[in-house]
């Protein structure tokens, strides 16, 4: 559920809310003793939580993508490791 800006248009209050995107907008101003009608402000919208171990690029990639990117890694030679100093 996404956090909603709002602005109070008599006292200029501003303040956030927790809403489901179901909910319907607020009206008044929570503000004791103001009672202005509030504005719901436009936003920059909320970020992706990305929650487990990891994300890649490939993870959501078609399978054809898959087979060819398999295809080019097999086909790449690995360098070589650097020769260790004896001491």
């Amino acid at each position: 559920m996404p956090n909603y800006d709002y602005e109070c248009q008599k006292c200029g209050k501003r303040f956030e809310v927790f809403q489901s995107m179901n909910d319907a907008k607020l009206k008044d101003c929570p503000e004791p003793g103001c009672g202005g009608e509030v504005k719901r402000l436009l936003g920059t919208g909320g970020g992706i939580i990305f929650k487990g171990a990891g994300f890649y690029q490939t993870d959501y990639r078609s399978s054809s993508y898959q087979a060819g990117a398999k295809a080019d890694g097999a086909s790449t030679p690995t360098p070589a490791a650097p020769p260790k100093s004896a001491d």
